[in-house]
């Protein structure tokens, strides 16, 4: 009778797993709906730059409104575009965590798409939102009108700021375990080539 009972409980146990292990599957739909908007925001900051390129450039005025309406489109297209990377470094990061590796990508060996874990996945968002916010940032500044000192104060906080992300950014990278300096071998050795 016992014997019995834990039998059952054993094979309770076993659906109960499989039937969690396979709710990793509900994962497929931030996958799909991310590639969907990555794909979406490549074609909005494709139309933006589009935009931007079919402007009229007034030579008389290189630094005129039409320069800055034509850089505002192309920064917000380049926008769109890292927005879009976010994506589908999200969607491509995720799929690989919970669901399978991606077999393909072995025969390419881009280690930029490959996350082995979440930390990782994360690091690698979190430096490409900077480089977005970086550039909305810039597109931003490009219609500020400076009215008074303080605006100027702030423009160089936020540049300070900016550079501080970045410092700190390069910072973890280097010391990242998956960083590889240069050894002394692959160096350039400017004594080989004639003076």
């Amino acid at each position: 009778m016992a014997n019995k009972t834990l039998i059952r409980i054993k094979k309770i146990k076993s659906v109960f797993e499989a039937l969690i292990w396979n709710f990793r599957f509900f994962i497929l739909a931030p996958v799909i709906f991310s590639l969907l908007s990555a794909l979406c925001l490549i074609v909005v900051g494709t139309i933006d730059i589009w935009s931007g390129l079919v402007l009229e450039f007034d030579a008389q005025d290189p630094e005129g409104e039409t320069t800055v309406t034509i850089v505002a489109y192309i920064i917000g297209g380049i926008d769109y575009y890292l927005i879009g990377i976010v994506l589908l470094i999200f969607a491509l990061g995720i799929y690989e965590l919970f669901i399978s590796e991606i077999d393909i990508k072995h025969k390419d060996d881009s280690s930029i798409l490959q996350s082995e874990t979440l930390e990782e996945l994360k690091s690698k968002l979190v430096n490409v939102i900077v480089v977005a916010l970086i550039v909305s940032l810039f597109k931003q500044m490009l219609n500020l009108q400076i009215k008074q000192i303080s605006d100027v104060v702030y423009i160089a906080l936020a540049i300070l700021l900016i550079s501080i992300s970045q410092y700190l950014l390069n910072l973890n990278y280097l010391n990242s375990p998956k960083y590889n300096p240069p050894s002394e071998k692959t160096k350039f050795d400017s004594s080989k080539f004639p003076k």
